[in-house]
């Protein structure tokens, strides 16, 4: 089968969120961690709905949806970096889940003009 990149990084990028989520259940943080949690686990969720959609026009809401919970996922991280809750790499974070919506994007875009 042939290597599917956003499938693959959406799904990194969710067992490291699930890793940082029980850290900061440790820290009896509960509610951003379990908005985090399930916004950045829906995007391969959505990638994988997306994958077997029945139409074109199917495919790009699937894609548009993921799109929308890595941006959501974003605001998450925002607010628990600026929260102070948890000492926790920030950048790193932001920079995974930021080329995940670019290339949720460009699919987007890219099934819709053609």
């Amino acid at each position: 089968m042939k290597d599917n990149i956003i499938k693959d990084k959406s799904f990194a990028f969710a067992l490291k969120i699930i890793a940082l989520y029980s850290q900061l259940q440790e820290n009896k943080e509960f509610v951003i961690s379990k908005q985090l949690l399930r916004c950045s686990t829906s995007i391969g969720a959505n990638i994988n709905e997306a994958i077997a959609a029945e139409s074109r026009a199917d495919f790009a809401h699937k894609m548009s949806i993921a799109s929308k919970e890595a941006r959501e996922s974003l605001y998450w991280l925002e607010l628990l970096h600026a929260s102070n809750l948890k000492d926790f790499d920030y950048t790193f974070y932001v920079k995974e889940c930021t080329e995940i919506v670019k290339i949720l994007t460009n699919i987007v875009k890219s099934t819709k003009s053609n």
